[in-house]
């Protein structure tokens, strides 16, 4: 066990936006908890606590790796409507005391998901500055039909000539 330092730095922050993972169009992970993992040279990345993933699409695989700094990892393969992505999601179950904050969370790998942040205000738009109640409008239920009324058209369609 190696602990992060000067050589190897390792910084833990929490996330200042709503971060999301889509898989195949749909959202398996949404949390406003996000802690960004910062190590040495690597790219960042998101760790999503487990509550707000959809771990019910997710299936344990055999692959194991070690890092000397974060301890022992365990791989997820996704699984969803006939598409999967293998291993593309890892965690560290008992992480080494020096990353302890990392337990119980998962992260993705972003060339098998997209792993994007999300515009709080567009989430929730009752803000501070705002007396306006939240209203979550779903546009279509998933059967392709709309839950709304349609617009009325702003446009004419074409008549033909001499009518």
């Amino acid at each position: 066990m190696l602990i992060p330092g000067p050589d190897h730095p390792i910084t833990i922050t929490p996330g200042r936006t709503r971060w999301r993972v889509a898989f195949e169009n749909h959202v398996i992970a949404d949390t406003g908890d996000a802690l960004i993992v910062e190590e040495a040279s690597l790219r960042p990345v998101v760790y999503f606590p487990r509550e707000d993933v959809s771990m019910e699409y997710f299936s344990r695989t055999d692959r194991s790796t070690h890092c000397p700094y974060k301890g022992d990892a365990a791989y997820y393969t996704i699984l969803m409507d006939g598409h999967f992505a293998d291993n593309a999601v890892w965690t560290y179950e008992e992480p080494f005391p020096s990353m302890e904050q990392i337990r119980g969370r998962v992260a993705f790998y972003p060339d098998k998901v997209e792993i994007y942040p999300v515009d709080e205000h567009a989430v929730n738009p009752k803000g501070a500055d705002t007396d306006v109640d939240q209203v979550v409008l779903h546009t279509d239920s998933g059967a392709g039909d709309s839950q709304r009324e349609h617009w009325k058209p702003n446009d004419e369609p074409p008549r033909p000539e001499g009518v």
